[in-house]
């Protein structure tokens, strides 16, 4: 699904999303009041989320929409990189983060990647996250994690998909599955990108 305020933008992306074969455009809002709305009539797999509109905001949005059906995967794109609008939107939900001069096939990629469950951050916006990795001070510790679920959450913080953290780790698809929803819980945490920073700050992995 297509938020954005701008229909010559929701038009350009839905152009070429509609070329690919394995995507197909389910559904479009001007605003996060009717995102918020259509998600919830619709239940997109993924959501393509502009941050700065009218009536709602996409950080709004985005919180009410993975409150109600946390499995709708959201990715936050915007204009440019501002540290706040980018830590809130990850910590409302958001599965990833693009800028609005990404170039198409990068579009395309960041919402498989999404479909899959994987992290995909913009290389700028990544940069910026692993920075502010560096400077917390934050040492709290992982005891409510088993060593399996922080073997799963490492894989996770490097971006693996759960059929990756299967393989990696010799279990099943459907443990990985499991295992990271049980992490979620553990650590009150919505999304897989907002365990993998939980994960860079605790250093179970390094940053990027």
């Amino acid at each position: 699904m297509l938020v954005d305020d701008h229909e010559v933008v929701r038009r350009g992306l839905r152009g070429f999303l509609e070329l690919q074969p394995d995507m197909e455009v389910v559904g479009e809002a001007p605003d996060g009041v009717i995102a918020v709305e259509q998600a919830a009539q619709l239940t997109p797999d993924v959501v393509l989320m502009d941050l700065l509109m009218p009536n709602m905001d996409g950080l709004t949005a985005i919180g009410e929409i993975k409150q109600a059906n946390p499995v709708i995967e959201i990715i936050a794109v915007t204009s440019f990189i501002e540290e706040e609008k980018v830590t809130a939107a990850l910590e409302a939900g958001a599965s990833g983060y693009l800028l609005k001069d990404a170039d198409a096939e990068e579009v395309a990629a960041a919402i498989r990647s999404a479909h899959a469950g994987e992290v995909h951050l913009d290389a700028a916006v990544a940069r910026l996250l692993a920075e502010r990795m560096r400077t917390r001070r934050d040492t709290e510790p992982v005891e409510p994690l088993t060593p399996r679920e922080k073997e799963v959450l490492s894989q996770l913080a490097k971006g693996a998909s759960n059929k990756e953290i299967a393989y990696e780790l010799s279990i099943t698809e459907r443990t990985a599955r499991t295992h990271v929803s049980n992490i979620l819980g553990k650590l009150g945490l919505a999304s897989r990108t907002q365990a993998a920073l939980w994960a860079v700050e605790h250093k179970l992995v390094d940053p990027v």
